[in-house]
């Protein structure tokens, strides 16, 4: 079940940091078969599509309000109430995020400055699976309401009803019923019911994630490359053995193509992490799936903390658990990571669900280069500059000289007509 490495040189980190392949094989060409589907028949290649990929009859595309309010209130009061606790901490950390206008004067009379507006139109997924995902609808409504996103579309094939709690909460303004690839390219592309929109966001199999990368391709901007789900733990020999194998196992029963990784500098620490393993294990409903994930699962045994350092860079987990001692002195060396979290107390399901953070963030090594989902991931931001004409008295010389070097005449001209 678990793949030990001992001691790995710096020439096998690459090897180590591999993920499970997804299965491409015909991926494009049904994808792009979906969408030229939805752009030739709309709602109804909707309604066949649905049918022939989850076996389910769809007649209307869109909930009503009145269904929608249904489903919301046959959620288990001690779940709301959960729910509630959990959007004001993500709400309260994401309006944090918010952009202060901050005007500077680069120059006497020349004054720059940014604003930030909400993008108009966004789509979240949300798959329907072997879990309800309402955490991720908090996730992503949430920051979408903070910057007041004019349109907020959902599409979802699940009909769990602290799904429909949590989006009225935030603010969503018309959910769907479809799911998979042809959910992602109605949000794309539109159809009748389902209007196009300007980013799309959300989790989802290897289907949803070739789409969301087809409607990128189209002009669609999505939130990030994202694969299935992993976790990295770093521990010393201070760390909780029993603390560790529960990490690992919340974040292997995601799925048979989630990847976790231990990284220690204490062999005994491997040893015990790996039994408690087993003595969880027995204990999990999603036993099958997490069996199949741990077989992807790598525990790995560094000589110093600095090695450690290297190769969790090199990894750029998704979730990073820092399970030892001086942790936040320790983060301070990690540069690739989707959200840290720190110390013996604080588990990767805290920030999955109510500490605050967005739990939607980049896998398979994106990390190098994405964020998580924050609010700016809901906004873009516009510069704006004004400047006098003492102000361009001082700055048009500069100007003038470089649109000249550049043999832009009219740039440079543009200039010289409000100065002679």
């Amino acid at each position: 079940m678990f793949t030990q490495i001992h001691y790995p040189s710096r020439i096998d980190y690459a090897a180590i940091c591999q993920r499970p392949a997804l299965e491409q094989g015909q991926l494009d060409a049904l994808i792009s078969d979906v969408f030229s589907q939805v752009r030739s028949k709309g709602d109804q290649a909707l309604r066949e599509l649905t049918a022939t990929y989850e076996k389910r009859e769809i007649t209307d595309i869109l909930y009503t309000a009145a269904e929608m309010e249904d489903l919301a209130s046959k959620t288990d009061i001690a779940l709301q109430k959960a729910i509630d606790q959990a959007y004001a901490n993500i709400y309260a950390f994401h309006e944090a995020q918010k952009l202060e206008t901050n005007k500077i004067e680069v120059n006497p009379g020349v004054v720059c400055w940014q604003k930030s507006t909400g993008i108009d139109k966004v789509g979240i997924y949300i798959p329907g699976g072997t879990a309800p995902l309402f955490s991720t609808v908090l996730m992503l409504a949430i920051p979408a309401r903070i910057a007041e996103c004019q349109e907020v579309v959902l599409c979802t094939p699940a009909t769990h009803p602290a799904i429909f709690y949590a989006a009225k909460l935030c603010g969503v303004t018309k959910m769907a019923k479809v799911g998979g690839s042809q959910a992602i390219a109605a949000l794309s592309l539109g159809t009748e019911s389902v209007p196009s929109v300007y980013k799309i966001f959300g989790p989802g199999n290897q289907y949803v994630t070739a789409a969301k990368m087809y409607a990128n391709r189209l002009g669609t901007a999505i939130d990030m490359p994202a694969g299935p789900s992993e976790v990295a733990v770093y521990a010393d020999h201070t760390a909780n053995p029993a603390y560790i194998a529960s990490d690992l196992l919340s974040q292997a029963e995601h799925g048979a193509d989630s990847q976790v990784i231990l990284v220690s500098t204490s062999s005994s620490i491997v040893e015990e992490t790996m039994e408690a393993i087993r003595i969880q294990l027995a204990e999990l409903p999603r036993r099958d799936l997490a069996e199949k994930a741990l077989a992807n699962s790598k525990f790995v045994l560094v000589n110093t903390s600095s090695e450690a350092i290297d190769l969790l860079n090199e990894y750029a987990a998704e979730h990073l658990i820092l399970a030892c001692d001086y942790a936040e002195e320790f983060s301070g060396h990690i540069r690739n990571a989707g959200s840290i979290f720190l110390g013996h107390y604080t588990p990767e399901s805290a920030g999955d669900y109510a500490s605050g953070t967005n739990h939607t963030l980049p896998t398979n090594g994106f990390a190098r280069a994405y964020s998580g989902v924050n609010l700016d991931s809901f906004t873009k931001k516009i510069t704006l500059q004004s400047i006098t004409k003492q102000g361009l008295e001082q700055l048009g010389k500069t100007i003038i000289d470089m649109a000249e070097a550049e043999s832009l005449q009219a740039h440079a001209n543009a200039v010289k007509i409000r100065l002679s």
